[in-house]
């Protein structure tokens, strides 16, 4: 049976959180103000989950937008600070969740139609932006990690998606604009930096220390790391082939024979791994909320396969309610399937993500449907969206929320140069 390893201390997508227990109390919301229209998250009590009204997309948009704004926190109401499961020794958030969970929530402002005719939300993003650029220099963002887990990671990918999105948009304000050109650039390199050495990926628990190839890559954050990559290479950055290639074949590694993804990538091949061989974190319902981003840096650069994909949107559904289960509660990684509730709405996008790279038409409609119809299901009474039991990630998971309603109108997440190539091998082996 190939080797499994369980890599208990990681955050999801998403797009992110993790199971370590906390160097402060994490009973509390802490740090920046809280904002009250979230403060008490509707939790699901009873499964299966009652079928709640279809979403009226404009409306749900709309006011999905208020609570965001409102949501928006901190000594300059300029962050949206995901809260994790830990806090620094200042009883605050990991700065790296902060950028991280800000990026997000402007991610979510910037996917929303109606931005040039939207002061409020202008001037949001323009301090979410503004954050994400000063959170940067903070010293626990730099190349660096400390101890044996360390969130920054997540935040240099989102931060780097973000900051690629608002200059694709033309959206990066006219005294940012060299700060975020520089910034962009940096993360890369960073990135490609942090990689893990020889088994490929990126993790922000690495119990072996911080560049040991010893560690495993975490499945859900390097297929979100590898997509800002691909996207940083097509807008001129110079990112290292050899880091992504590396990733790629962790990627590999981590699928399981019934179609989920390990938790993190093993140092052997998965394939031929059977259900009742998978350890608890690695089970296929587990997976649900990762194998479609999975799937999708995969054929972004070649090596995947639209069946496989396609069964990943199936996966996601199917265990919609393994999912929902985990919603807003507190612990993290709870048998029977090893699945923390900060999963919950990073799988909406990235499986959003993945149908629209789907061929036919008809299918992706249907899904789209069958995505709006689930994501009513966990809506809170504000407009906002919440997978966690603090009041202050509503910014976070609203800003999930709208990428997921809103995914069929946004850009198709860019491919990887090499992937005609790998296209071809692949055929050759055939």
């Amino acid at each position: 049976m190939p080797a499994r390893w369980l890599l208990a201390l990681c955050l999801a997508v998403p797009l992110a959180a993790q199971g370590e227990p906390s160097k402060k109390s994490a009973a509390g919301d802490g740090g920046p103000k809280a904002a009250p229209a979230a403060a008490t998250p509707k939790r699901f009590t009873a499964f299966p989950v009652a079928d709640a009204p279809p979403l009226d997309v404009d409306a749900a948009t709309k006011d999905a937008i208020a609570a965001l704004v409102a949501l928006q926190q901190g000594d300059g109401d300029d962050e949206w600070p995901y809260q994790g499961v830990y806090r620094e020794d200042d009883n605050l958030s990991p700065v790296g969740y902060r950028v991280g969970g800000t990026a997000i929530a402007c991610l979510g402002l910037i996917a929303a139609p109606g931005l040039p005719q939207d002061e409020p939300r202008q001037q949001a993003l323009r301090k979410g932006v503004a954050f994400v650029l000063k959170g940067l220099d903070h010293p626990r963002m730099q190349d660096d990690f400390v101890g044996r887990y360390d969130v920054r990671g997540w935040g240099h990918v989102y931060a780097l998606q973000l900051l690629l999105s608002v200059q694709d948009h033309k959206l990066v304000p006219a005294d940012l604009a060299e700060a975020a050109a520089a910034k962009t650039k940096w993360l890369v390199a960073t990135l490609c930096k942090s990689a893990i050495p020889e088994a490929g990926g990126w993790n922000y628990s690495r119990p072996a220390g911080y560049m040991s190839p010893r560690n495993r890559a975490s499945t859900f954050m390097t297929g979100p790391a590898l997509q800002a990559l691909f996207h940083a290479e097509a807008r001129g950055h110079a990112v290292d082939a050899t880091v992504v290639e590396q990733a790629l074949a962790a990627l590999d590694r981590a699928r399981a024979e019934p179609g989920g993804y390990s938790y993190g990538a093993p140092a052997q091949p998965m394939a031929g791994t059977t259900e009742d061989q998978l350890t608890m974190m690695d089970k296929t319902p587990s997976s649900a909320a990762r194998a479609a981003v999975c799937e999708t840096a995969l054929l972004l650069a070649g090596r995947g396969d639209p069946t496989r994909l396609e069964r990943a949107v199936d996966l996601f559904f199917a265990h919609w309610d393994d999912l929902a289960v985990r919603k807003s509660q507190t612990g993290t990684h709870i048998k029977p399937y090893g699945i923390a509730p900060y999963y919950f709405l990073f799988g909406h996008v990235y499986a959003a993500q993945a149908i629209e790279q789907l061929a036919d038409e008809g299918k992706r409609e249907a899904l789209r449907a069958k995505m709006r119809a689930v994501l009513a299901k966990s809506r809170e009474e504000d407009g906002s969206w919440n997978d966690r039991q603090f009041g202050r990630s509503g910014g976070y998971g609203t800003g999930l929320a709208l990428l997921t309603l809103h995914m069929p109108r946004l850009p198709k997440p860019v491919a990887w140069p090499g992937a005609s190539a790998a296209k071809g091998e692949a055929a050759e082996k055939k």
